[in-house]
């Protein structure tokens, strides 16, 4: 296995394990954003994970984006509605897979 296999790999892992237990959520509350979000600092556990992974988002955009200038890599700003849509478990691996190789996506 290549390691960009291992990172496409480990984006479609980070993909399905969160959206096992989003999926769990919706399918309970419905589509119910506010919940969502207030459900993301329910606790003092719960606010400080959520917190690290907002922060750690954050520092990764802005990374990637410098990253992607220099090393020039097509397509970076795909990590930006993947964070959005699933978290950096999908966007981190997606722009390392990105950078790896020089085939589109």
């Amino acid at each position: 296995m290549t390691i960009r296999s291992f990172y496409l790999a480990a984006a479609i892992l980070g993909t399905l394990v969160p959206w096992f237990f989003f999926g769990s959520f919706f399918a309970l509350n419905g589509a119910a954003p506010a919940l969502f979000v207030q459900s993301l600092f329910a606790n003092g556990p719960a606010a400080g994970f959520s917190a690290d992974v907002l922060i750690s988002i954050a520092v990764f955009w802005v990374w990637s984006w410098r990253d992607a200038q220099q090393h020039r890599v097509a397509r970076w700003w795909l990590v930006l509605p993947t964070s959005f849509c699933v978290g950096l478990s999908l966007s981190l691996p997606l722009y390392l897979y990105l950078r790896e190789g020089e085939r589109p996506l």
